[in-house]
């Protein structure tokens, strides 16, 4: 029986959600007025579509997993009311906490919009769901998938957000170093443990082109054998090798086509990252038929060397312009989610495969 990976899907929705309500979670404030009293606020004066669009398209993704989640255990009768429900009390709570942040306003409208959205999202799962399209991603699943790869797949699908991102180095993820060690300096300022901090002589340098090409090369390689862990046959690694090379160019370019302009949108793609794609390329055809403990153990050894290198590196010099620009566009709070996915989800595959690797029997 395969784990459906539609519940902790909707999990981290869910942190997207509180993500894109509340940044930037600062200066909150209390007005002196009860945090419900947008239920009451006179109509806006002004709306314009993308604030409908927004609202509507943002919860449809939660409403459709909760009601998959709904479909999975057997609870057919639930699958549209109870994530109707569930939404509407979670965009209820985000309104409210908006009260308390400068930066926000909370509306009555974006409430009834989000509750739309999160009951279209369900209509529209259970509707497919008797079209039969569940039970036919179900079969692919079971063709492609071992049992035991919920959370292989729910790391796969998160990699392409993740690449949103601009990085110091293409599909460069996991780049937390130098912001850990600003953040534990900040808190450790006028305590002795200040001193406890190792010390760097020099500042941070750009990698030199060899050590970029190994880093597109791992950034690449490294889902691919996380697939391997988790994909059924080995003929179909060969088509799934070629599936994330082009999901990673694709969102590569998407990502610089939205900091940077569409002209800009193949800029990161220099002589390096062209070698080191090749190279990850050839090598994950050649370990596509590798007995999938010996994909993990190479995947661990992988993760090591990349966040190795890649935290030698320092953050793009094109960071503040981009955020400025991201802000502009009105996408920042998605773009803040995207970094924080961008930097943790190297770890998040490093204790999963580690998980694989202690489990007695995972892939039965």
């Amino acid at each position: 029986m395969h784990k459906s990976a539609a519940w902790p899907l909707s999990l981290f929705y869910v942190g997207l959600i509180v993500y894109a309500s509340l940044y930037p979670f600062a200066d909150w404030r209390d007005q002196g007025i009860v945090p419900w009293a947008f239920l009451t606020a006179p109509l806006p004066r002004y709306w314009t579509g993308f604030d409908v669009a927004i609202n509507v398209v943002g919860y449809a993704p939660f409403g459709g997993l909760l009601a998959l989640s709904a479909l999975r255990s057997g609870r057919v009768r639930h699958a549209i009311l109870v994530p109707t429900v569930v939404a509407a009390l979670l965009a209820f709570c985000m309104e409210t906490l908006q009260s308390y942040l400068p930066a926000r306003v909370p509306s009555r409208e974006d409430l009834l919009l989000d509750t739309l959205g999160a009951w279209f999202g369900a209509l529209s799962t259970v509707v497919l769901a008797q079209l039969g399209a569940i039970d036919r991603w179900s079969q692919i699943r079971a063709r492609w998938f071992v049992p035991q790869s919920r959370g292989g797949i729910v790391l796969l699908a998160l990699w392409p957000p993740a690449l949103l991102f601009p990085a110091a180095v293409p599909f460069g993820l996991g780049q937390v170093m130098e912001r850990l060690e600003e953040a534990l300096g900040a808190q450790l300022v006028d305590t002795p443990f200040l001193e406890w901090l190792p010390m760097r002589e020099t500042e941070l340098q750009p990698l030199v082109p060899g050590a970029e090409m190994v880093c597109v090369m791992l950034g690449l390689l490294i889902p691919c054998l996380l697939g391997f862990c988790v994909v059924r046959a080995r003929l179909r690694r060969l088509a799934f090798v070629f599936m994330t090379v082009g999901v990673g160019l694709a969102v590569s370019a998407l990502s610089a086509a939205l900091s940077w302009g569409p002209a800009h949108a193949w800029a990161w793609l220099g002589l390096p990252a062209q070698l080191g794609m090749v190279m990850a390329v050839l090598l994950a055809l050649a370990l596509a038929f590798v007995p999938w403990r010996t994909s993990a153990a190479l995947l661990l050894l992988s993760l090591g060397i990349y966040l190795s290198l890649l935290n030698q590196a320092p953050e793009s010099a094109y960071f503040a312009q981009t955020l400025q620009a991201w802000e502009q566009g009105r996408f920042i709070r998605f773009h803040g989610l995207a970094q924080w996915l961008g930097w943790l989800w190297p770890y998040a595959t490093l204790v999963y495969v580690l998980s694989l690797v202690w489990a007695r029997d995972p892939q039965n």
